[in-house]
């Protein structure tokens, strides 16, 4: 499956941690990520990630482009609901796009570990017949 990574500043940590603690699963798949966060993760776990440009240079633009072409499969975009972006729209575009194409997406630490959980349990499968 085609997962994509997104984190903000505040949550960069956070999802360096959670990829080094899930990177069993995550490296049976393959990754894309924003630029910075894509570079921090490859840093701490070693695995080989697809990155655009940062997320605030039109990296979501480009992850939401492959949602809209069914090339993603699953979403974990780490945000930070308490301080607020200049590039807002392209956050809420990749949110939305999510639910117009039925791409699960995780956007705190609680739904990451329940949708990774499930994708290796494989109840994820559903997905591929989307494509």
């Amino acid at each position: 499956m085609n997962i994509g990574l997104i984190a903000h500043d505040a949550k960069k940590k956070l999802m360096q941690n959670f990829c080094i603690a899930y990177r069993g699963i995550l490296s049976k798949h393959e990754l894309y990520a924003t630029g910075t966060t894509g570079r921090l993760i490859e840093e701490v776990t070693n695995l080989s990630i697809h990155k655009f440009l940062a997320g605030h240079l039109g990296g979501e633009q480009q992850l939401g482009a492959q949602i809209e072409q069914n090339q993603i499969d699953l979403i974990i975009f780490l945000r930070d609901p308490l301080s607020a972006k200049s590039h807002e729209p392209d956050i809420n575009k990749v949110v939305r796009l999510c639910d117009t194409h039925n791409i699960p997406l995780a956007t705190n630490l609680a739904t990451a570990e329940l949708l990774i959980k499930s994708l290796e349990r494989g109840d994820l499968e559903w997905r591929q017949m989307y494509k």
